[in-house]
């Protein structure tokens, strides 16, 4: 049997990855695509005509459908089969996410109840808690919800309020306290709860029935989008919860937490990149029929310029995401086969690859924004129409940058993960970023050029990693422990490190392309990658100027400088061509094609 080849979070910036290594959505099996279908069929016909309904929140149609996906067996497909799922990987889950994720208002409740509402029970719950309930979330007869967030408790969820005291006859518990944003709320059946047993320091998780007594609802919220999903308040007064009902260990409920965002944040990316290619098909479709001054608008350079710009940012990011979910997958079938149990593998993989889960939760909510608006200046005035599908999806979009933890957020945990990786010596960054800066002081070694296929990009991969390591390491040198107060160059470090993993993903997505389907039959996408980095060469160098400029003086800033300049230099591109060939291959496919 050949043996699962892995990698470690966050060492895609210290060591070359080969195309091979990596899965792209084109290598999906036929099973894969059987449930991609299933789930397609089921949004063609369940969820789309019923968009306005879902909307308008009508009396039970939420939980209808729920139910009718769970017949399907489409809440089950990541639950083993031992409880009533279909058991599927990682790959698949995310391929059908991304799937389930075109039409919001029900995605996000599909998510919520898939995810953090099953998940936490799956990965921590005791073997009589999944005999007990798994089966019924898998079949849609029980709805699942998360409660985490609290009125003085958003990103910072360890200081929540609600507390928890053991009965005096130690058979339940008692909690007393509120939660908000909870979404599902309103028809749930099964809450995940964290609170703070008496003066405890961290929380523990609690799996609260419905049925159980002291638990009230608010009123459904009234929200900017995704109107269609249940979003309240909850309050518990005495609310008793069964001894047994205690998930996991005392005090475990914040590690609970954050892993399980970890999930939430990879899958919420996969949702989003699903909700913009429907956008940008229904933008290619309008493009094609809206007649002015004599002809299709997809015949003007600018409406082109958006179309191709939107494929190219959501061809890269999908990418990086797939790249993810296969290193995810990889990571945790390594670590079955070293004797660790199913949910435990689950858990320490995604743990594994947290920064990459929130770099990809925040490209992939901004790639679904700058879809979104572009796609309501498209349409024109029938964008800004409730007649119109953009209307929803602009509003619906929004909530991505809030959801899973806001971007900000994510954006200084992703360097917080690989610094703490750096720290405990299991990633080698500390020591690369001092091979750079030594780099700077020699000549540099310019080579014969190289003119093959895509090498300028190649190149230009390494010149980023480079440049995410130098300010990176200087930062770190620096300001020391101090570093976290230092947000500003924390976000110029996040996003250069974004762009790198994006690009290097895209890149490897189109050489493994080649190498199967040959140049001719893939200069789209060879266009796409020729796009993107060009692009990305100047948000790299912009965003490690301005660290530099916050980090260093003197000698010291012009050396940083001048490597900055060097490693992410472009030869140029004539990108108005490149982008006008994507769109023609959009357009005449009436459809986003890649």
């Amino acid at each position: 049997m050949e043996k699962i080849k892995t990698v470690k979070g966050g060492q895609f910036l210290v060591k070359e990855t080969m195309p091979q290594d990596i899965f792209i959505p084109e290598e999906i099996s036929e099973e894969q695509k059987m449930i991609m279908d299933t789930c397609r069929d089921f949004q063609e016909k369940e969820i789309f005509p019923m968009q306005d309904r879902i909307d308008e929140q009508e009396e039970g149609l939420m939980t209808d459908l729920l139910d009718k996906a769970g017949e399907l067996g489409l809440l089950g497909i990541a639950i083993p089969e031992e409880y009533g799922g279909f058991g599927q990987d990682m790959n698949t889950s995310m391929l059908s996410t991304e799937v389930m994720g075109t039409y919001s208002s029900f995605a996000v409740a599909y998510a919520a109840h898939v995810g953090i509402g099953t998940l936490p029970i799956l990965y921590y719950g005791t073997q009589e808690q999944k005999e007990k309930y798994l089966p019924m979330l898998a079949s849609g007869e029980y709805k699942g919800a998360y409660c985490l967030t609290e009125p003085g408790a958003g990103s910072d969820a360890n200081s929540g309020k609600s507390k928890v005291k053991l009965s005096e006859d130690g058979s339940k518990y008692i909690l007393n306290g509120q939660k908000m944003w909870i979404t599902n709320g309103g028809f749930a059946d099964i809450y995940t709860v964290f609170a703070k047993i008496d003066d405890d320091k961290n929380l523990s998780a609690f799996i609260i029935e419905k049925s159980f007594p002291g638990i009230s609802l608010g009123q459904e919220e009234k929200k900017m989008g995704i109107k269609g999903s249940s979003t309240c308040m909850m309050f518990f007064e005495d609310c008793e919860i069964p001894v047994e009902n205690l998930l996991g260990e005392r005090g475990e409920g914040f590690k609970i937490a954050l892993n399980i965002l970890n999930n939430g944040r990879i899958k919420l990316a996969a949702a989003v990149l699903g909700a913009g290619k429907k956008v940008i098909s229904n933008t290619i479709n309008y493009a094609n029929e809206r007649i002015q001054f004599g002809t299709e608008i997809a015949n003007f350079g600018a409406i082109q310029y958006k179309i191709a710009e939107q494929a190219t940012r959501t061809y890269a990011v999908e990418s990086a995401i797939y790249r993810c979910s296969n290193d995810i997958q990889n990571t945790k079938h390594h670590l079955i086969e070293e004797g660790m149990s199913k949910e435990q593998a689950s858990v320490q993989a995604q743990k594994e690859f947290a920064a990459e889960a929130a770099i990809l939760k925040v490209a992939a909510s901004e790639v679904l924004d700058y879809v979104v608006d572009e796609g309501v200046q498209i349409y024109g005035g029938m964008g800004y129409s409730a007649e119109a599908p953009m209307e929803r999806a602009y509003r619906d979009a929004r909530i991505n940058r809030i959801f899973e933890g806001t971007n900000e957020i994510n954006r200084m945990l992703v360097v917080d993960y690989l610094l703490r990786k750096a720290f405990k010596n299991e990633l080698p960054l500390l020591s690369a970023s001092q091979a750079v800066a030594k780099e700077l002081m020699s000549i540099p070694d310019f080579g014969e050029e190289d003119t093959s296929l895509l090498a300028a990009e190649s190149k230009l991969v390494e010149g980023f990693k480079k440049c995410a390591l130098l300010v990176a390491g200087a930062a770190a040198q620096k300001f020391m422990q101090k570093l976290s107060k230092e947000q500003e160059i924390l976000m110029n470090i996040s996003d250069i490190i974004t762009d790198c993993y994006q690009a290097e993903s895209l890149l490897l997505r189109v050489k493994k392309l080649v190498e199967t389907k040959g140049e001719e039959t893939c200069k789209e996408q060879i266009a796409i990658c020729k796009v993107f980095f060009y692009d990305a060469a100047d948000r790299i160098h912009k965003n490690a100027k301005d660290a530099a400029n916050s980090i260093s003086s003197g000698d010291e800033l012009r050396m940083m400088l001048l490597g900055l300049k060097r490693f992410t230099k472009h030869s140029g591109l004539n990108s108005k061509e490149e982008r006008r060939m994507i769109a023609k291959k959009l357009i005449e496919e009436n459809k986003y094609c890649f």
